[in-house]
């Protein structure tokens, strides 16, 4: 057997006539696994194998989305050459005739309908330098103050709610090395296990080495069943639930009270607040049980650490800021915040959720954290960039609102890069209804997403595997994308398109790239002094030590592993406690005889954000080929919904139909649908588009529907 074995592996190996190896990192999830493509000769074809590559963060671990990213970087359906819809139809041009048919439609609406009927969307699926250089783009080139980003949808609620309270927004307040040797870990609405499936070893060794892990989830997951208490919350109701934990608490002595006399503000109105609550009446709000919220709080109180997950399931709610403010009240409350194996973590969703808000692309933001509000971060950045301060546009609004804005008629003009908001945004049916009333619509993507379809001209960006920069992972940690296979046919890279359309508008000055490099470079000078400092890195640095943690204000600085260990970065260097009501402000959608049931969404493990990239790789898209929608199975009798049959569920926005999934884990009164299918299958068609008031975050997590069989007809 042994000397077969042998054989054949001399065979493969003969078989193999050359290999090249292509340095890059995943361009999914927020954990940015470094890995590397082998491109094999094959006697007289290629073959395209992906391994993982050791980082500090997942260590060479890939999942199965990373292992088959390269086969949508190579697929047939890649967009070569710049598109322009004529009659419908979208025709190949060149680059001089898109560059001029950008100057001359963008000129147009600006003259006619004012500077700010131009915005821009982003994404945070680029790189550091791109976002940058979008943000800058569109307050310099095309100063307008309407430009935002899908990232809105994802982290804003996680990211106000660290900034109000902490004053910095940081996905992780500590490394993820930190993990397996704490005692107690609360995963609120995070379903880490299939979303960023290669960090999962860090929770099952703090397992193994004893700690008591709590998930909350209205369902079931392959998270919650490595947890040893699952709080299967009603949907929408964690900040309510939150409130429980913290009364158990505070009335069971478990609090620390030196922390909080020493390091927090507003403890006593909380105190106030949740001991005038009754623990039955948040039971029963809640749907989790009273000896299971004292359970949690008295294990989580009880331990000299621990630290808080969250991930969309708490933060998409039109409370998401305040329900993650009051999971920050408990750390406060406990002092396991700023200290060895305790800490706070926002689990990022894109792949640099977090450095794509850093550095310019949100409406009220300016690189480094800065806010474009405040003077003196408004002078900071037009001495950077070379401008008058005064030509510096004010605060936006959220992207949702921007949408909202098209709809009215204020604006009338898009620049769209790397996203696809007619499938990510709630409403989707009033989306694409208000998208098609752009006069002109650009859309940078690597394929005709749904809402490319809508584009008046599409521009071929680049790949993971060809686009080098750098992205900032979930822990903080800045890492390289090295990249250096070949663009397809004409694609540039995002950073270019920006550049090239900033010189045919007459502001090549200030977007004279050559490299994505020197653009980081002047990132760095930007971030100087501001809450998220990158001065100190470098491409060097990053290439010799695999990421470096911001903030990190200088070359010699190491990069700060954990924050907020002597003080906040809030004025005074005190942490803010607020009194969250069980009541949000904004109304959530309650059930009733027509909509008798909860719709949240999520994701799948094989499929990524819309779907554009993982429904075009073959393996990935064989995995979860359609969407599903998952009920328990004495709700879908109830309902007479076979199992695995088709089914139309339907809210006061509109319906969608796809299969049904019997589950016994789900609460009964709750259904599951991933959001990575469009068209028919668009989930976000019935959500809600109300907004968060403090952060503008949609309530994905919480709409009520109903749901009913599709009768197949058979013939005889």
């Amino acid at each position: 057997m042994t000397e077969l074995l042998l054989k054949y592996f001399r065979m493969k190996q003969i078989e193999v006539q050359s290999e090249k190896r292509y340095d890059t990192q995943c361009p999914f999830c927020s954990v940015q696994c470094k890995m590397q493509l082998l491109e094999q000769t094959i006697v007289s074809r290629k073959k395209y194998v992906t391994i993982g590559k050791d980082n500090p963060t997942s260590e060479g671990r890939l999942c199965i989305k990373g292992m088959n990213a390269h086969q949508h970087a190579l697929h047939n359906d890649r967009i070569k050459y710049p598109l322009l819809k004529k009659n419908g139809e979208f025709i190949r041009i060149s680059w001089e005739e898109a560059l001029n048919h950008i100057k001359e439609n963008f000129t147009k609406i600006q003259t006619e309908d004012g500077i700010n009927a131009l915005s821009v969307y982003g994404s945070a699926s680029i790189s550091n330098e791109e976002a940058y250089l979008l943000g800058k783009f569109a307050r310099v080139a095309l100063k307008t103050k309407y430009i935002d980003y899908n990232g809105r949808l994802c982290m804003s609620a996680a990211a106000s709610a660290a900034s109000q309270t902490f004053g910095m927004d940081r996905g992780l307040t500590n490394s993820l090395s930190e993990v397996p040797f704490t005692k107690c870990i609360i995963l609120a609405g995070t379903n880490i296990a299939e979303c960023q499936p290669t960090i999962m070893p860090y929770f099952e060794k703090a397992k193994e080495n004893g700690a008591y892990i709590i998930a909350v989830d209205p369902r079931e997951t392959a998270t919650t069943k490595m947890a040893d208490l699952h709080l299967k919350v009603k949907p929408g109701m964690d900040a309510a639930l939150a409130n429980g934990l913290l009364k158990v608490i505070i009335d069971e002595g478990l609090i620390d009270e030196t922390f909080i006399r020493e390091r927090a503000n507003g403890f006593k109105k909380v105190k106030e607040y949740v001991s005038s609550l009754k623990l039955e009446e948040i039971a029963s709000m809640s749907g989790v049980p009273s000896e299971q919220i004292r359970k949690a709080a008295t294990m989580f109180g009880e331990e000299q650490s621990g630290m808080i997950f969250t991930a969309r399931g708490v933060e998409q709610q039109t409370d998401g800021s305040a329900a993650v403010r009051n999971f920050l009240n408990i750390l406060i409350a406990t002092g396991k915040i700023g200290k060895v194996n305790s800490g706070y973590g926002a689990i990022t969703g894109q792949g640099n959720g977090q450095g794509a808000r850093e550095h310019g692309q949100k409406a009220d933001q300016l690189p480094g954290y800065r806010m474009i509000e405040n003077e003196e971060h408004r002078l900071h950045m037009a001495r950077i960039w070379g401008i008058d301060v005064d030509d510096l546009p004010r605060k936006g609004v959220s992207a949702f609102e921007m949408i909202e804005k098209i709809n009215e008629g204020e604006i009338t003009g898009m620049f769209l890069m790397c996203s696809n908001p007619i499938v990510s945004n709630p409403n989707a049916n009033f989306v694409k209804k208000a998208l098609k009333k752009l006069k002109f619509l650009v859309a940078v993507d690597m394929f005709v997403s749904e809402t490319a379809r809508l584009a008046d001209l599409i521009l071929p960006t680049s790949s993971y595997l060809e686009d080098e920069g750098t992205m900032t992972n979930l822990e903080g940690r800045v890492t390289l994308r090295e990249a250096s296979f070949s663009s397809p046919g004409e694609v540039k890279h995002d950073w270019q398109i920006i550049c090239d359309i900033a010189k045919v508008l007459g502001k090549g000055e200030h977007f004279s790239f050559q490299s994505a490099e020197e653009i980081f470079n002047e990132l760095r000078v930007a971030s100087r002094g501001g809450t998220a400092d990158y001065y100190g890195i470098t491409y060097d640095r990053l290439r010799k030590e695999g990421g470096i943690l911001w903030p990190c204000p200088n070359l010699d600085h190491k990069g700060t592993k954990r924050l907020f260990e002597s003080s906040f970065a809030r004025p005074g260097g005190k942490a803010a406690m607020v009194v969250v009501n069980n009541e949000p402000i904004v109304p959530k959608e309650r059930t009733c005889m027509e909509f008798p049931l909860y719709l949240t969404t999520g994701r799948v493990m094989s499929h990524y954000l819309t779907g554009v990239q993982t429904r075009k790789s073959s393996s990935l898209a064989a995995r979860n080929f359609e969407s599903f929608m998952e009920i328990h199975s004495d709700t879908a009798k109830k309902y007479h919904i076979p199992d695995n049959s088709l089914v139309k569920i339907e809210s006061r926005r509109g319906s969608i139909v796809v299969r049904s999934k019997w589950s016994d884990t789900i609460r009964h009164d709750t259904i599951f649908v991933p959001f990575h299918w469009a068209d028919s299958q668009n989930v976000n068609r019935l959500v809600s588009q109300d907004l968060d008031p403090t952060c503008k975050m949609p309530g994905f997590k919480v709409s009520a529907v109903n749901v009913n069989p599709i009768i197949e007809k058979t013939s005889n």
